[in-house]
């Protein structure tokens, strides 16, 4: 297995993604993206996760993140599985999705490929983290989170995207309040 995406320095921050399977839009709907924020605030109050960035986009979720002692990789273990569930739960229930039948079967395909899941596979294996080793690092992923949405053309400004930390940055009032504004004087 190869050391590249792992994170070897519990003491940095990092730049994380995760993704659905087969980068399926599946963030479409508010319900399923506030299934994603209240996992991210309980993984702060809870077990250790310090976020610096973030950004909800419609097939995949971007962070800046560390830990106060958790370990990251148990904690987005354990948020990409709570997620996971939550997530299928809703598809299953939610009758107006028209998609319904079409995303449970990518991710049950997705799942008999997979020997650690059973039923359903919704996020692909690997997070893939980067270490934000030098402030010219933390910079270029910290723009790139923010300007992600602008991208790919759903917003002009990166604080008029209501799933990202690009509107605390901007002084406006978030949606995860318990991001911890970088402050470049106290980077190491």
């Amino acid at each position: 297995m190869s050391r590249k995406y792992k994170f070897h320095n519990q003491d940095h921050l990092y730049f994380v993604t995760y993704t659905v399977v087969n980068w399926i839009d599946l963030f479409t709907r508010n319900e399923y993206r506030q299934i994603i924020i209240d996992s991210l605030k309980y993984c702060c109050e809870k077990k250790d996760l310090d976020i610096y960035a973030w950004c909800i986009m419609t097939n995949h979720v971007h962070l800046i993140i560390s830990t106060r002692g958790n370990p990251m990789e148990n904690i987005l273990r354990d948020h990409k599985r709570h997620t996971s569930e939550l997530l299928s739960k809703a598809i299953t229930n939610n009758s107006s999705e028209s998609r319904r039948e079409w995303i449970l079967q990518q991710f049950s395909e997705a799942a008999r490929k997979n020997p650690n899941n059973t039923v359903y596979q919704l996020w692909q294996q690997h997070n893939k983290p980067i270490e934000l080793y030098s402030e010219e690092v933390l910079y270029k992923y910290l723009d790139y989170i923010h300007y992600n949405p602008v991208k790919a053309g759903f917003v002009e400004y990166p604080e008029e995207w209501l799933y990202s930390s690009a509107r605390i940055y901007a002084g406006k009032k978030g949606l995860l309040d318990d991001v911890i504004m970088i402050d470049l004087a106290l980077w190491g």
